[in-house]
């Protein structure tokens, strides 16, 4: 097939270089795009047209891998593609119909998506979730590539709500760790608490730690993906407060490429970020 990418970070990257692996033609759009993205997408083998405008006229299957707050931005760029248009991001149920009546009100053809963990390596397929009328023929096109391919339902909305709900449990949590350490710091109890955790909750000193890391480098990303989850939960009549506080967490951390220390980490909590 001839697959259009929008817009390539790594995990976007990483799924167009399974695909161009596995054989199909894998379009992609520079304009615009920082040098980085520009390497993650010739090392993935990716074919660059320049602009979103020849990605749409070149394609038959557009997949949209991007930040949560920019999936309808970035269905608005592609309005009229009358193809099959993937989105894959980290949204609520609810936003997933918003950029399907973007996508399918100009002539498209819409296919919800949710991606569970890291991106495609050698021996490890990326889980991609699907959900919609052509989601069975999707998966069956996409066999052979490095995905492993999870159809749900021919209802649009269930891959997102999937998405939602894992990563309510994983990102979540690592917020709610941060939150907590960060609160006994701040009374002066922390040493107790650690002591307290290593008899009668082991591992979770060390899962604080890979919280901080993940929170610096990829946090900035998940500030979007908690206030999507709180907007999932409020619109079952659950309270959404949980994720919106997570989203604070991730708002308040340094947002840092390098290894950053949980003590780094620690010390931009107590603080909220200048209005």
């Amino acid at each position: 097939m001839r697959i259009g990418i929008l817009h390539p970070g790594e995990m976007g990257a990483g799924i167009g270089g399974a695909l161009a692996e596995a054989g199909h033609d894998v379009f992609w759009a520079s304009e615009g795009r920082s040098a980085a993205t520009s390497g993650r997408a010739a090392d993935e083998g990716l074919i660059d047209l320049g602009s979103v405008v020849a990605v749409v006229a070149a394609a038959e299957v557009i997949f949209s891998v991007c930040p949560p707050h920019a999936a309808v931005d970035v269905a608005n760029e592609v309005a009229g593609f009358d193809g099959l248009y993937l989105d894959a991001n980290a949204i609520a149920p609810a936003t997933a119909a918003e950029v399907a009546y973007v996508i399918e009100s100009a002539g498209g053809n819409y296919l919800d998506g949710g991606i569970v963990g890291a991106p495609p390596k050698p021996g490890r397929p990326t889980k991609l979730y699907l959900s919609g009328a052509a989601a069975e023929e999707l998966a069956s096109a996409l066999e052979g590539a490095n995905l492993d391919c999870r159809v749900l339902s021919a209802r649009p909305g269930d891959a997102s709500a999937l998405k939602a709900a894992y990563a309510a449990w994983t990102k979540g949590t690592s917020a709610l760790i941060l939150s907590v350490r960060s609160l006994a710091r701040s009374f002066g109890i922390e040493e107790a608490l650690v002591t307290e955790w290593a008899d009668s909750q082991p591992g979770l000193d060390a899962r604080a730690s890979a919280a901080a890391q993940q929170a610096a480098t990829k946090g900035w990303r998940w500030i979007g993906e908690m206030e999507e989850i709180a907007k999932t939960f409020e619109a079952v009549g659950l309270p959404g407060g949980f994720h919106h506080a997570a989203a604070e967490i991730y708002r308040r951390c340094r947002h840092d490429d390098t290894a950053t220390s949980l003590d780094e980490v620690l010390g931009d909590l107590s603080q909220p970020e200048p209005s």
